[in-house]
């Protein structure tokens, strides 16, 4: 064996001899080691790569929920100006709606008196006749038939627009509808708290008081 390995140390060139069991053994065994190394490796890794992995698909799903959520805020902003625009439509159109109605009330309490001014002008023009006449005239009892006949004509036109005149003589005192001007001793005990006078006759409109009547009390 010596003289072998000397030849061999001297002669590089020569062919190596044949391994021997042993060694093959234990090349196969070093062998065997490193695989499993590298499969624990492997294996310790593979967390990490699922993790990453997760972190890559998380990334990508926030992503999509961000762009979702985007334009359900861009679709919210539209809705709000279009509701911020109707309503300022609505603002404009009611502003004008009040200055319209505003003028037609105006225009209204103008004209008010408009139609029961022209059914009074013809007794006013009888009484523009009557004057003329009664600067000629010498029967005192034709002037005052005529200014009857004038005085009932306004009556009549004043009624026909829901003017009424009420008696208050002899009636019981209401503030509702009496002014009392003063009062005097009764003529009689049924006739106190009572009117005994009047001195301007209370009006109504359309069942309401527009003038009470002025009178005297008796006590």
């Amino acid at each position: 064996m010596e003289t072998n390995d000397k030849n061999e140390q001297q002669n590089p060139n020569l062919p190596p001899t044949e391994k021997s069991a042993e060694d093959v053994l234990n090349e196969i065994e070093k062998e065997s080691a490193e695989n499993v190394t590298s499969e624990e490796s492997i294996s310790i890794n593979e967390p990490a790569h699922e993790e990453h992995s997760e972190g890559l698909l998380g990334k990508i799903g926030l992503g999509k929920k961000d762009k979702h959520h985007k334009k359900e805020l861009q679709e919210l902003k539209e809705k709000v100006a279009d509701l911020n625009d109707k309503n300022l439509r609505l603002l404009a159109e009611f502003d004008n709606f009040r200055k319209r109605n505003a003028k037609e009330r105006l225009e209204l309490l103008k004209s008010a008196g408009q139609d029961v001014l022209q059914t009074i002008l013809p007794t006013f023009d009888d009484f523009e006749r009557a004057l003329q006449l009664m600067e000629k005239a010498t029967d005192v009892v034709a002037v005052r038939d005529g200014v009857a006949l004038i005085y009932n004509k306004l009556k009549s036109t004043l009624e026909s627009r829901g003017l009424k005149q009420f008696d208050s003589v002899g009636e019981i005192f209401d503030a509702e509808k009496h002014e009392a001007i003063t009062e005097v001793p009764a003529a009689s005990e049924d006739m106190k708290g009572k009117v005994v006078a009047e001195i301007e006759k209370g009006y109504m409109l359309n069942d309401k008081i527009i003038r009470y009547a002025k009178v005297v009390v008796g006590k």
